[in-house]
C-alpha cells in the first residue's frame, strides 16, 4: 500500500511552512525524516518538480525508494551517474544511459513528468551527451503501421546491436515479421509481431525460453547509448583527427559513425556547450541540496579525481599539451543553471535562524520491546496516526502477532484498502518497504520501519530483473577456465587484477584471446561473460575477427535441428493424461504469507511454475534445481501442501537442519493434521 495520504499531514509543521513557495532557503531534518518530508513538499508545493540532489550514489537510492512508498507510482524518478570512470573506455550499463534519457525526455515534454527527480551529484554535475536533452524515443502500439526492417535501422541508429537472438538490454532480431528488442528501460524485452506493415501484437517475452508471456498496449523504446554519431558529432570527431592526433583511431570510428565499447568516454571532446541535467529543468521546478557542505566536498573530490586520471592518462596515450576537456563540471555551474536558488536540507540547523522540522528518530527502540511498546501506548493515548510499514506480507502479520500477544491489536491493511484511513489515529500495519521511520510531533504522525522495530537494516530493494537469467557471480571461476564473453567470443579467464589510474584503483577481469590479445572487465560486468559449456578444451577466438560470428551461425543451425526434435516430443507430451491438482485454497494462501523473507524473482518465478504444473491435466516435466539456500525447500514444501490437500500421499526430502532452522517454526503447525517425518 502506497503511504501518499500521509505527507500532506505535515502542512501544519511551521518549519515546512516557512520554506514552502521559496525558492531558496534552509530546513533542518533528521534523515529518517527526509523522505516523508520531501514528500510533503512535492505535496503541497506549486513547484514542480522537486529535484533532489545527494551527495552519494546509495544515499540517493535508498532516499528515492522511501520516496516511491510516499508518493504514487512513477512520480518519484532516478537519474543516476554513470558507473565508469573518466577517460575508462569501457561504455555505462545499458540501463544507467536510458534511465538518464528517460528523465531528460520526461521533463522536456512533460510525458508522465515524475513530481520528484532524484539524483547524486556525480550524475547532476556530469556532462549531457551530444542532443541527450532533445531525444525523442520509438513508441509502438498494437495496430500501428509501420516496416520491420525500417524499424531495425532506426533502432541501429539509436544504439542498438543487431543479434539473432535477443538476451540483453540494447539487442534488436528480426526474423520474419517478427521483431524482438530489448529497450534500455525495460525490465523485460518486447516482441513486435507485425502482419504485414500492421503490428498485429505487442507482448513481452521471457530471455529463458523466448516465449512470449505479457500483453503491452504499449512499448517506448529509448536509445540505448547517450553518445548517438548525429552529423555534429562526426563532424567534431573529423576534426579532432587532425587537431589531436594521439587519439586518431577513436576519431576515425567516430567520424564514421561506427558504434564501439567505450566510446562514451569520448564524450567531452564531442558535446558543444556545457550542458547538466538542471538546464532542462523548467522554470518552476526546486532544487533541494542534501547537506550542501558535504556535496561541496563531493564535488571537489570528483573533479580533483578526474584531474588525475587526465595528467596520467595524457602521458600514458602522449597527448602533449592538448589537455583533456572535462566530464564534471564545477559545484557553482550547478547551482548557476538552477536560477542561483535551491533549498538546502541540513541534518541539524547550521544557526538560530534556520527552521527545523519537529521530527525524532525512532532511536535504539528495536532493542528493547518494553520500551517499543510503552511508547508506542503513548502514542496512541495522545491521538498519534502510527502506521507500522512492513517489507512484506509474511512479515506483516508476523509484527501483527507479535503485538496482539503484547496487548496491542493492530489491524494488517490489505492492499485494496482505503489508504485514506492511514490519516486517521490509531495504529495500522501496511506493506511497504521503509528504510527508516520517523516521529512527526506537529502533526501527530508516527511512521514505523520494520528495521526500527527489529533492528536490522533491509537487506535490499525489491529485487530487478537480470539482463540474463543465467547471469550471476560465478564463486567458482578459476584461472584458466574458458570463458564466453556475449561480444567476443570463447577467451580464457586469467585472474582477477587491479589497475590504477590517476591514484584511482579497479578490479578488473583479465581475459585472454587468441594472438596474445587482452580483454580487461570491470568487476561490476561479470554478466558479460559466461563460463564455457563444450565439454572440450576450445580454441580461442580473435578480438575482433570472425571467429565467433561464425561459430554462432553454425550453432544456429544445429539448435533448429534440436528444436525440431523437440516439437515432435513435446506434440506426444500434450496428448498424454496426468493428474490435475486443485487450484490454492485460503489455507495454502495464509501458510506462504507465513514465510518470513521477501522472495527473489527466480523463486516466484520457480513457485509459480511448478503450481500450473500442478493444475495442468498433462504429466508434470519440470527439475527445480539451486545452489544451497536457494528456496528448493520452499518451493518443495509449498507444492507439497497443495498436494497433500488434494489428498495425496507425499514424500518431501528436505536437508533436515535447514528445515529446523529456516521453515519449522513457519510451516510445521500447517502440517500437524498429517503424518510427517
Amino acid at each position: 500500500m502506497r503511504l501518499s495520504h500521509l505527507p500532506p499531514l505535515l502542512r501544519d509543521d511551521p518549519a515546512l511552512g516557512a520554506v514552502l513557495g521559496r525558492r531558496a532557503g534552509a530546513l533542518a531534518v533528521p534523515e529518517p525524516a527526509r523522505a516523508a518530508t520531501l514528500a510533503g513538499l512535492a505535496h503541497l508545493s506549486s513547484r514542480t518538480p522537486l529535484v533532489v540532489i545527494t551527495p552519494t550514489s546509495t544515499g540517493g537510492r535508498a532516499l528515492a525508494d522511501d520516496l516511491e512508498q510516499f508518493m504514487e507510482p512513477g512520480e518519484v524518478a532516478w537519474f543516476p551517474a554513470w558507473e565508469t570512470l573518466p577517460f575508462e573506455r569501457v561504455s555505462p550499463a545499458t540501463e544507467t544511459m536510458g534511465r538518464r534519457l528517460e528523465v531528460l525526455w520526461r521533463l522536456r515534454t512533460g510525458t508522465g513528468c515524475p513530481r520528484i527527480i532524484v539524483a547524486p551529484v556525480r550524475a547532476a554535475l556530469q556532462r549531457l551527451g551530444p542532443d541527450a536533452a532533445t531525444v525523442e524515443p520509438i513508441v509502438v502500439r498494437p495496430a500501428d503501421r509501420l516496416d520491420p526492417t525500417d524499424l531495425v535501422a532506426r533502432l541501429v541508429h539509436l544504439g542498438y546491436r543487431r543479434e539473432e537472438l535477443v538476451e540483453h538490454r540494447g539487442e534488436v532480431a528480426l526474423r520474419g515479421s517478427i521483431l524482438d528488442v530489448f529497450p534500455s528501460t525495460a525490465d523485460a524485452p518486447v516482441r513486435i509481431d507485425c502482419w504485414g506493415d500492421e503490428v498485429d501484437r505487442l507482448t513481452e517475452f521471457s530471455v529463458a525460453d523466448q516465449r512470449s508471456v505479457n500483453d503491452l498496449d504499449e512499448a517506448t523504446i529509448l536509445p540505448a547509448r547517450e553518445v548517438l554519431p548525429s552529423d555534429d558529432v562526426r563532424a567534431r570527431a573529423g576534426k579532432l583527427i587532425g587537431e589531436q592526433p594521439w587519439g586518431r583511431e577513436q576519431w576515425e570510428r567516430l567520424a564514421e559513425g561506427t558504434f564501439f565499447d567505450g566510446m562514451e568516454s569520448w564524450l567531452p571532446w564531442l558535446v558543444g556547450a556545457d550542458e547538466l541535467m538542471t538546464d532542462a529543468l523548467p522554470d518552476d521546478a526546486q532544487v533541494v541540496l542534501i547537506e550542501p557542505r558535504r556535496l561541496r566536498d563531493r564535488a571537489t573530490d570528483l573533479l580533483a579525481e578526474e584531474d588525475d586520471l587526465a595528467r596520467t592518462l595524457a602521458r600514458t596515450w602522449d597527448a602533449g599539451d592538448h589537455g583533456f576537456p572535462r566530464l564534471y563540471l564545477e559545484s557553482e555551474r550547478l547551482l548557476a543553471s538552477a536560477g542561483a536558488a535551491a533549498l538546502h536540507v541540513l541534518d541539524v540547523p547550521d544557526s538560530p535562524d534556520t527552521p527545523a522540522l519537529s521530527a525524532a528518530r525512532w532511536g535504539g527502540v528495536g532493542a528493547d520491546g518494553g520500551l517499543l511498546l510503552r511508547r508506542l501506548r503513548e502514542l496512541l493515548d495522545d491521538k498519534y496516526r502510527v502506521v507500522i510499514a512492513a517489507d512484506g506480507v509474511g512479515s506483516a502479520a508476523h509484527l501483527a502477532g507479535l503485538l496482539r500477544e503484547q496487548g496491542l491489536d493492530v489491524p494488517v491493511l490489505a492492499d485494496s484498502a482505503d489508504p485514506a484511513v492511514l490519516a486517521r489515529p490509531g495504529a495500522r500495519i501496511v506493506v511497504a518497504p521503509l528504510h527508516a521511520g520517523a516521529v512527526f510531533a506537529e502533526a501527530r504522525l508516527a511512521v514505523l520501519a520494520e528495521s526500527d522495530l527489529t533492528g536490522r537494516r533491509r537487506s535490499h530493494r525489491a529485487p530487478r530483473p537480470r539482463n540474463r537469467q543465467a547471469a550471476g557471480v560465478f564463486d567458482d571461476l578459476k584461472p584458466g577456465d574458458y570463458v564466453v564473453h556475449h561480444q567476443h567470443g570463447v577467451g580464457r579467464y586469467t585472474g582477477m587484477v587491479k589497475r590504477a589510474i590517476g591514484g584511482v584503483e579497479r578490479d578488473y577481469l583479465l581475459l585472454e584471446y587468441r594472438g596474445g590479445d587482452k580483454l580487461y572487465i570491470p568487476s561490476d560486468q561479470i554478466d558479460a561473460i559466461r563460463h564455457y559449456t563444450g565439454g572440450e578444451s576450445p580454441t580461442l577466438h580473435r578480438l575482433g575477427g570472425s571467429d565467433f560470428a561464425s561459430a554462432k551461425a553454425r550453432v544456429r543451425s544445429a539448435v533448429r535441428e534440436v528444436a525440431q526434435e523437440l516439437v515432435v516430443l513435446y506434440q506426444k507430451r500434450v496428448h498424454a493424461e496426468g493428474v490435475a491438482f486443485g487450484p490454492d485454497t485460503p489455507w495454502q494462501g495464509e501458510m506462504e504469507a507465513a514465510f518470513p523473507y521477501v522472495e527473489t524473482p527466480d523463486q516466484l518465478t520457480a513457485i509459480r511454475d511448478v503450481k500450473a504444473d500442478m493444475e495442468s491435466p498433462h504429466p508434470m516435466d519440470r527439475l527445480v534445481c539451486g545452489d544451497v539456500g536457494f528456496g528448493k525447500t520452499e518451493v518443495a514444501i509449498r507444492a507439497a501442501f497443495k498436494a497433500i490437500q488434494d489428498g495425496r500421499q507425499v514424500a518431501v526430502l528436505v536437508p533436515t537442519t535447514l528445515l529446523a532452522q529456516q521453515h519449522y517454526n513457519t510451516f510445521a503447525d500447517r502440517f500437524a493434521a498429517y503424518p510427517v517425518r
